[in-house]
């Protein structure tokens, strides 16, 4: 991608694209990801989130071709969904998916209202849940350092998710989390900042296999 690319200008394109070809069906039209948080780097993704008063086949085929007239294309990803399913959804792993999500057209305030303190400990401990058996199965099986990397940053997103849990704050900037968090999820916090763009040697990959487990453990034993 270009090192000149200007996130903005580009929304407001795809956001009259996406108005030309669906009109007052657009329920909401907004941007996640590192674009969203302001810590994109060249090669980062485009992650649109795109609500439509209902989701068809043929509206997939119309929004395909629709991505295919922009600039970027390759770059694009996200969530596409009708009103009806993402009201639907499991409030678990919803809560994060709108306060992570940037409003160009529509609001999902409403959403957020009907989220309760219990399906956040949810999401908690699921996501550490889902690190926990990840670290098991690419140890044991895949030994692969790119599963490790997205294991690191699924904890990172499950410690910010804690840190709403037990404050009320939901820190948007994976990079500024650390300074919320105690000493031990600190560290995994910034492990996952470090090997972002980087690659795990060889001899790390046990080590940092080993603490993320015992980080995980930590979780799933925690009273929340």
């Amino acid at each position: 991608m270009r090192t000149n690319f200007d996130i903005g200008s580009w929304m407001r394109g795809y956001a009259d694209a996406v108005r030309r070809a669906f009109g007052e069906r657009v329920w909401f039209l907004g941007l996640q990801g590192s674009r969203a948080r302001g810590e994109a780097t060249d090669a980062s993704d485009i992650d649109t989130v795109l609500i439509l008063d209902a989701l068809s086949a043929q509206d997939l085929a119309d929004y395909d071709a629709l991505l295919g007239t922009l600039p970027e294309r390759e770059r694009v990803c996200g969530f596409v969904s009708g009103r009806a399913e993402i009201e639907a959804w499991e409030k678990s792993e919803l809560f994060q998916f709108c306060l992570d999500t940037v409003a160009l057209i529509g609001s999902l305030e409403h959403l957020l209202q009907g989220i309760a303190r219990d399906d956040v400990r949810r999401a908690v401990r699921s996501g550490a849940g889902a690190v926990y058996h990840g670290c098991v199965h690419n140890i044991l099986h895949e030994k692969s350092a790119d599963i490790l990397k997205s294991l690191y940053k699924q904890a990172a997103f499950t410690l910010r998710a804690a840190t709403y849990l037990q404050s009320d704050v939901f820190e948007r900037k994976i990079e500024c989390l650390p300074a919320l968090l105690p000493p031990d999820d600190a560290a995994v916090a910034e492990e996952f900042l470090r090997l972002r763009g980087n690659g795990i040697a060889d001899d790390d990959f046990a080590r940092l296999s080993e603490a993320l487990l015992a980080w995980a453990s930590r979780w799933l034993q925690k009273d929340l």
